[in-house]
């Protein structure tokens, strides 16, 4: 479903009042100054943050992810100082949804060809 390598995922800064449904959280989204349109994945979280909602486009229409944390807190990226979002890694993203830290977790440096 978000396996396509142009898909961006993007963090929002402020927190979102999780009773918004899709048309509120695409507003959130216009706000932030990007297209809902793109397929890119919006992630909102909530003041308390364990409550978390994604926003996507799909084929059919828009569809929105929802979890809730029943023991704990979804984790935060250190955020630009100017932002009000943050580009997150797929991999993040996925750590991020579990409950864990993807932020302070250690990390290899990903393999790149030797230029030519």
């Amino acid at each position: 479903m978000f396996s396509a390598r142009s898909t961006t995922v993007y963090l929002a800064r402020e927190p979102a009042d999780m009773r918004k449904g899709h048309d509120g959280l695409f507003a959130l989204v216009r706000q932030l100054d990007l297209d809902p349109f793109t397929g890119h994945l919006f992630v909102f979280l909530n003041r308390r943050r364990n409550r978390v909602k994604v926003l996507f486009m799909t084929r059919g229409g828009f569809s929105l992810l929802y979890k809730r944390l029943e023991k704990s807190a979804f984790f935060l990226p250190p955020f630009p100082e100017d932002s009000d979002r943050v580009k997150l890694s797929r991999s993040e993203l996925s750590l991020l949804l579990e409950g864990l830290d993807p932020f302070r977790a250690p990390s290899i440096q990903a393999w790149e060809p030797p230029a030519a």
